[in-house]
């Protein structure tokens, strides 16, 4: 038996009476069973480095292509150099890994679908919202994970940390707009059929918002309308916001926006996402 079933088995086991004699879940159990279910998914993580592979590479890659394939261009064209376009891309990056990686939670949710592990799940005494919680916190360790590679990456191009409280109020704000952002890609791994629809529809989603936002470029020399759709895009803010934060600027308006946005999709979003799972066939 493997240490990630042994984990399910303990949650199965792990039964308060009281619960199920009047059909409810204390909030104490519904964090054992949060503990117990990300416990689960770090033991398949284990067992499957390669999931891991996204998180490693991607912060290198995309790094090194816009530090050096595209940063002499647009950092000669702003007036910094190459120099200063590392300054300016990396806060934006931070925001980039909290988007892009959160897509991975809808996958992961649906391949267990489709594998039956959440049928597993369903037929348990546990609080729906723990399965849902467990993905979340598991894909938010991921996300940390490849924001210290691309920040070792950062330093190795360049970067300067003048700003340390900084750069962790920036990564703590990346964090709280990407759990927001996961109960979108947890809606749609459960409502769509399988990872590849999941992954195609988060293309669809990313594709724009990374593009048409200021994580890479200054939106001063985009046409009226893209920038009016940029001033509403909340990558734009959380990078501003992150910028601000770590190489010196205006905040306080980001910022706020951000955690405006973050709560908004996360009221919105976490009952939906949690409404569909029950109520998945």
């Amino acid at each position: 038996m493997s240490a990630a079933t042994a984990t399910v088995n303990e949650i199965d086991i792990d039964m308060d009476a009281r619960s199920k004699a009047d059909g409810r879940i204390p909030l104490r159990a519904h964090m054992r069973h949060t503990g117990a279910l990300v416990r689960r998914n770090l033991l398949w993580i284990r067992q499957d480095p390669e999931s891991m592979f996204d998180a490693l590479l991607m912060p290198i890659v995309f790094t090194l292509l816009f530090v050096f394939v595209f940063g002499g261009s647009i950092g000669q064209a702003t007036g910094g150099g190459q120099d200063g376009y590392v300054q300016y891309v990396i806060p934006g990056m931070i925001a980039m890994m909290s988007m892009t990686l959160s897509q991975g939670v809808g996958t992961g949710f649906s391949q267990d679908f489709n594998s039956g592990v959440m049928d597993r799940f369903r037929s348990l005494p546990i609080g729906r919202g723990s399965v849902l919680f467990a993905k979340i916190s598991v894909e938010l360790i991921r996300m940390l994970f490849a924001t210290t590679v691309l920040m070792i990456v950062a330093v190795l191009v360049g970067f300067d940390i003048n700003h340390w409280p900084g750069l962790f109020a920036a990564v703590g704000l990346s964090t709280l707009f990407a759990s927001s952002i996961m109960w979108v890609f947890l809606t749609l791994g459960v409502v769509l059929k399988n990872a590849q629809s999941v992954q195609a529809m988060g293309f669809l989603v990313l594709f724009p918002l990374q593009f048409g936002s200021s994580i890479f470029a200054p939106t001063q020399s985009m046409p009226g309308w893209l920038q009016a759709f940029t001033d509403y895009n909340p990558l734009s803010t959380l990078a501003d916001a992150a910028r601000g934060l770590m190489v010196g600027g205006p905040v306080a308006h980001d910022l706020w926006v951000t955690i405006g946005w973050s709560v908004a999709i996360t009221a919105v979003m976490a009952p939906v996402a949690i409404h569909k799972f029950r109520t998945k066939s």
